[in-house]
């Protein structure tokens, strides 16, 4: 089985699809938009490279305001 993902242009298009669907030829599934995935791939594309110091700082910082130092 393949999967495809298919921009509609026409409404017509989407109707001939619809019959398809009823004629059991072909599934209609909708994509739903995941708000984590999308956040995911929008800090995976920064590449942004830290090195093991700025991360220790950056972690020390956070733990000095948690105990509030």
């Amino acid at each position: 089985m393949a999967t495809l993902n298919i921009e509609i242009l026409n409404p017509k298009a989407k109707k001939l699809l619809q019959d398809l669907a009823d004629l059991r030829l072909i599934s209609i599934s909708e994509n739903v938009a995941n708000p984590f995935l999308d956040a995911v791939k929008k800090i995976r594309s920064k590449k942004v490279h830290l090195s093991l110091s700025d991360i220790t700082k950056e972690v020390e910082i956070v733990r000095a305001k948690r105990n509030g130092k």
